[in-house]
């Protein structure tokens, strides 16, 4: 078997960091102590403890982040580490996978974690019934064996390189066996923050779990509250008036007033978040990929990184790989903004004009409205007749997203190309939000699966390369532009030089990295 420690596996090489817009000079040493309020968005009133349901910020931070933990853990660097599990090793093939999991680590209720408790909590992704995201990770483990209380091995449908990355997925919580319905009900973790009062869509707070395994190299904070404030203009007016001390996404039309506040600053970070416009290939005029093509080329990408980000982002290219992934194709031609072309796909489709619905909502990211309504105008010029339909905030990924044919979507990206193709864009997963399967590009489906099991890095970037290429031409995805993550916070609140790009929030685990000055 290959050791492979937990420091040691796939360092990414993502560009992650932060750059201090204003305020006072980042401290490099942190201290315990105090209470950190974040006013987030990303909140509904249906979240709950089940991680197979977490879908956006407020969840993540309060679970991965706070109160539960995972098996491996993507450092701020981009490099995985171990959390629960301490180290790895997989054979030759990487299919057989064994971890060894940290001694003396407990439950928030005392219960002992082990061997069964990471058996228990993965199978809940594939149980009968069960809708995760993470299924697709889950359902490719032929076997999971307890070797002793402290070791646990996993044989794989065929190999993974990436396996240990896939891990951290913020759906795989660890829970305690037998004990599952009510931990999901409680919210009993084992991480750093234990639950002393949740709202859904509301309110969390949770307070810091003496003696705990990480010891005092994080969860700086006493205790931590978490304020749902969807409302992207009331949470601005949260942290300027100090009820807040950190918010996520803020409105870059209002970054002025924010830069104004001596006692504000703002932290911007470079990843793979990523605003797009997804449309269900199964659905006609989807179907036809001429109106895809089409489609693509009656966006203005510039104008959209100029007016919607303001700057804070670059062009995308209708792939979900970006800049901070290990093998991103950054050879392919830039698809531009061409009305001739995009009339020249109308035309291969039979079609002289097309009439279609746009479904938008800022819940699913800020601007989104402005975005689609841009799209509408850009796409005019082609014969497209785009009609936005503006959808209420509450409920749009229940009722919108995965539903309608056509709308808007933002992802935060992956840490690898497996993960992120293999959250969306496999035949059949939960979370493939333009049905993207063999019937549009069987090539990419027989690549994805080859891609996964191989183990020469130069192979990979080629296979990889020409499945972004097959998105980019035929797929139904339409990513105008990746935003960068531009989150504010007080002065007094403190974070390490380097700050993670997966997530919003440093990953999300905020509570555990981050400290009053």
């Amino acid at each position: 078997m290959t050791r492979i420690t937990r420091r040691g596996l796939l360092t990414t090489g993502a560009a992650a960091g932060v750059l201090a817009a204003s305020g006072l000079p980042l401290r490099a040493q942190a201290k315990r102590g105090g209470r950190l309020r974040a006013g987030l968005g990303g909140a509904n009133t249906s979240d709950s403890w089940d991680a197979r349901t977490h879908s956006d910020i407020f969840m993540t931070a309060s679970a991965q982040g706070a109160v539960f933990d995972s098996l491996t853990e993507v450092a701020a660097d981009g490099s995985l580490k171990g959390e629960l599990a301490e180290s790895w090793e997989a054979t030759s093939d990487a299919k057989t996978w064994t971890f060894n999991l940290r001694s003396g680590v407990t439950f928030h209720n005392g219960k002992a974690f082990g061997a069964d408790d990471v058996i228990a909590s993965l199978q809940m992704h594939v149980a009968d019934g069960a809708k995760s995201a993470a299924k697709p990770i889950v359902e490719t483990i032929t076997e999971m064996k307890k070797i002793t209380d402290t070791q646990v091995q996993f044989t794989l449908k065929s190999g993974n390189a990436d396996f240990p990355y896939l891990l951290a997925d913020y759906h795989l919580l660890m829970y305690p066996a037998g004990q599952i319905e009510e931990a999901i009900a409680k919210g009993i973790g084992t991480g750093l923050y234990k639950v002393q009062s949740f709202e859904p869509g509301v309110r969390m707070v949770a307070t810091r779990v003496d003696s705990h395994y990480k010891g005092d190299s994080a969860g700086h904070f006493d205790e931590i509250e978490y304020i749902a404030i969807n409302d992207n203009t009331a949470r601005m007016n949260a942290l300027m008036t100090g009820q807040v001390d950190v918010i996520n996404r803020i409105d870059f039309k209002t970054e002025a007033l924010l830069k104004a506040n001596p006692m504000v600053r703002i932290q911007e970070v470079t990843g793979n978040q990523q605003y797009t416009f997804p449309m269900l290939t199964n659905v006609a005029p989807f179907n036809d990929v001429n109106v895809r093509r089409a489609l693509k080329f009656a966006i203005n990408r510039q104008e959209m990184v100029d007016k919607i980000l303001l700057g804070h982002g670059r062009v995308g290219n209708d792939t979900p790989i970006g800049p901070a992934n290990q093998y991103f194709n950054a050879d392919m031609a830039q698809t531009a903004y061409d009305p001739d072309k995009a009339k020249f796909y109308l035309k291969e489709a039979g079609l002289s004009s097309l009439d279609i619905d746009l479904s938008a909502s800022n819940a699913a990211f800020e601007g989104a409205v402005d975005a689609a309504q841009l799209y509408q105008a850009s796409a005019k010029a082609a014969g497209i007749n785009i009609n936005v339909v503006q959808e209420p905030a509450d409920g749009y990924w229940s009722n919108v997203w995965l539903k309608k044919p056509f709308c808007a979507c933002y992802w935060s990206g992956r840490a690898t190309e497996d993960w992120m193709f293999a959250s969306a864009y496999e035949e059949g997963v939960p979370w493939n939000d333009t049905q993207w399967g063999r019937e549009d590009s069987e090539r990419f489906q027989d690549l994805l699966i080859e891609a996964r099991a191989e183990l020469d890095s130069a192979k990979r970037r080629e296979m990889y390369g020409e499945m972004q290429q097959i998105l980019n031409t035929d797929g139904g995805l339409v990513l105008p532009m990746f935003a960068n993550y531009v989150q504010a916070m007080s002065t007094k609140v403190q974070n390490p030089e380097t700050v993670g790009n997966l997530w919003q929030m440093d990953n999300g685990r905020m509570a555990e990295r981050w400290w009053m000055a």
